[in-house]
């Protein structure tokens, strides 16, 4: 098989690329370790920035979520029994959409299909050969064969345990990694939203969130101690705890079966440079940012739309910078998202350090009283257009 972009990885940002080259005339081939039904399903973010709708509208892909879509123009502190709303609009002009990571792949995969282009599922890439070369080589099983997928580029999309990252030399990149000493029981609700905009708590007993998927789905999280079993949390237990922390006179929440319960760690990592020869890295192949800012999926669609504006550059023009430049353009909005993703959860969390507990306190009681630090969480929050 030949191809000149081959992209490892279906979710979404892989796809995504394919389809913005698809509409520049440029061919790409999609490897998928999963299976369709698997990739559709599996339960991500559901925060989609300003700049990230705008993008997925350009390229036709944002009919279903702006008809289904919820448009989110703030989202709410709580601490010490008071609530502050840091108002998008008024302080920055921009909104975000609540829009699940899930039905943006659907979207993808049937827009992809739709157009013919190839996304191989239960492909799983093996290795990666002569990245430096000219002629770059994805080896992959399928169906029990081994196959060899001949490409002048590679884009891996294929996340943090994915071939992607491993492929790149250990003397051509530095990592920076931190884990934090907590992590976050989420769970998915049948039951519909208790609040028309995102719920960030904090609380004594440790961080709460009330987000959601639909007008009749609610996502709701709690910050728990890493080696936490979600099998051990009673529904009752969840529901208790979610309401101690998110206590407000006069406010209630709601509650129904929950349907899904998961862990997940907060991390934060960067890989530097995301590029080595011919094979450019994207999403959390490259980095990963605690959940808390609502970055993980913004960062993937922005990261594989600056090698699809490259790549097109290069194939229609013959112009090599922008793909030259890729790593250092692409990375200005990393930083810029770990500084934001590590700021919130550190104010929103709670340590062990009393101190540092106050200092959070004092901080959200500042953002509460001061225009230009809500100004602040609301440009970062939202999205900086231009980095």
């Amino acid at each position: 098989m030949r191809t000149r972009v081959a992209i490892i990885g279906a979710g979404p940002a892989g796809p995504l690329l394919s389809h913005m080259l698809h509409l520049a005339g440029i061919d790409s081939v999609v490897l998928e370790t999963r299976d369709r039904a698997y990739v559709e399903a599996r339960q991500r973010a559901g925060v989609v920035e300003h700049g990230a709708a705008e993008l997925l509208q350009r390229v036709g892909l944002g009919e279903r979520m702006e008809r289904e879509g919820i448009v989110h123009s703030g989202i709410e502190l709580r601490f010490s029994g008071h609530s502050h709303r840091v108002d998008f609009t008024d302080l920055c002009g921009r909104t975000v959409r609540i829009w699940a990571q899930t039905e943006i792949v659907k979207d993808l995969v049937a827009r992809r299909q739709a157009d013919g282009g190839q996304i191989l599922f239960g492909a799983q890439a093996t290795a990666i050969e002569d990245a430096k070369g000219d002629r770059p080589k994805v080896h992959f099983v399928r169906k029990g064969s081994h196959q060899v997928l001949e490409c002048d580029y590679v884009a891996a999309c294929d996340g943090f345990h994915g071939i992607g990252r491993r492929s790149l030399p250990r003397q051509a990149v530095r990592t920076f990694d931190r884990l934090h000493p907590f992590s976050w029981l989420g769970v998915l609700a049948d039951v519909a939203p208790s609040s028309d905009e995102l719920i960030y708590a904090r609380h004594e007993r440790g961080f709460a969130l009330h987000s959601l998927r639909s007008e009749h789905v609610s996502r709701l999280y709690l910050q728990v101690p890493n080696d936490t079993d979600p099998a051990q949390w009673s529904d009752e237990r969840i529901w208790d705890e979610l309401s101690e922390r998110m206590a407000l006179p006069g406010w209630e929440l709601k509650q129904g079966p929950i349907i899904d319960k998961s862990l997940t760690p907060m991390r934060s990592f960067v890989t530097e440079p995301m590029s080595h020869g011919r094979l450019y890295l994207a999403g959390d192949t490259a980095h990963i940012v605690p959940p808390t800012g609502a970055k993980g999926l913004n960062l993937a669609l922005n990261d594989v739309s600056l090698p699809a504006q490259a790549f097109i550059a290069l194939y229609t023009h013959g112009d090599h910078e922008p793909l030259q430049e890729y790593s250092n353009t692409a990375l200005r909005r990393v930083w810029r998202a770990e500084h934001f993703s590590a700021w919130m959860t550190h104010l929103l969390h709670t340590f062990e350090d009393a101190f540092e507990n106050r200092l959070q306190h004092d901080h959200l009681e500042f953002l509460a009283s001061s225009r230009a630090a809500s100004t602040q969480l609301a440009e970062n929050y939202t999205g900086i257009p231009h980095l």
